[in-house]
């Protein structure tokens, strides 16, 4: 059972994954998660991403950024909210562990939709369901010039809400559950501190973790439909350094950890 007592954190990072805490280059990764190891007394780590649990034991376990053509491996969060925040999860031997208890407003919302989602959109133009199988939310490939908002109709009208992102992936979501909402719930059950949460994402589906109010970090190259619903939200940092680099920038700017990583511009 994962423990959710208090932990003894100064500063936590919550992050979105590609693009951002992934993004940058191998000398920008490797510092950011160098200073992270460094600091893992009193730093927390919370992946806040759309991708699965078993993408993140393997990120972790293995060094996902293979493909890249280094091997920066990342660090082990210490909770995750992953599935554009339709799991909520902590780490034990290794693997990403649901918590039931900061899920139950989640499966209650759902309501086990996902067969009758599926039957909704089986024809829809401009949407391919994705192939993997997620428990709270069903996702598709997004083709803007073929799909018809009218398909998603029935969804919105039963309460259910449909996220468009990355110019190219749609995603029904159980109705008010997203990144930020699932986020805070985590922090709020964690007790942490607000003013020393950083938040960090590249595109739209992080909107939600910026609209908490939190520091956020809007890393360079983030999408621009990201930069522009954030124009206007005094702490949302419009960084000028790109993924793990920019999330460095931040951490500096808002002055939130005593001891900052130091600035790594290429």
């Amino acid at each position: 059972m994962t423990d959710l007592s208090a932990p003894r954190w100064s500063f936590v990072l919550a992050t979105d994954l590609d693009g951002t805490f992934l993004g940058g280059s191998a000398a920008q990764r490797r510092a950011l998660y160098d200073w992270i190891a460094e600091h893992r007394a009193d730093v927390g780590l919370i992946f806040v991403t759309g991708r699965d649990p078993e993408y993140i034991e393997s990120l972790c376990r293995e060094g996902a950024d293979a493909w890249r053509g280094d091997r920066v491996k990342a660090p082990w969060p210490d909770y995750v909210v992953g599935d554009v925040g339709t799991t909520i999860a902590g780490i034990s031997a290794g693997r990403v562990r649901p918590i039931d208890v900061l899920e139950q407003d989640i499966r209650d919302a759902w309501q086990d939709r996902g067969t009758w989602i599926r039957e909704v959109l089986r024809d829809a133009p401009g949407l391919i369901e994705q192939d993997t199988t997620f428990r709270h939310r069903v996702s598709y490939h997004w083709d803007p010039d073929a799909y018809d908002p009218a398909s998603v109709a029935p969804l919105e009208a039963a309460g259910l809400d449909v996220l468009i992102s990355h110019g190219c992936y749609l995603d029904v979501l159980p109705g008010g559950v997203s990144k930020g909402p699932s986020l805070v719930r985590l922090l709020e059950r964690l007790d942490v501190d607000r003013a020393r949460v950083l938040v960090a994402g590249d595109t739209l589906n992080d909107l939600s973790m910026f609209a908490t109010g939190l520091a956020g970090a809007v890393v360079g190259g983030a999408e621009q439909a990201l930069l522009d619903a954030t124009a206007d939200m005094p702490r949302a940092l419009h960084c000028t350094l790109p993924g793990a680099a920019g999330i460095a920038e931040a951490i500096r700017a808002f002055a939130l950890h005593t001891d900052p990583p130091q600035e790594v511009t290429a």
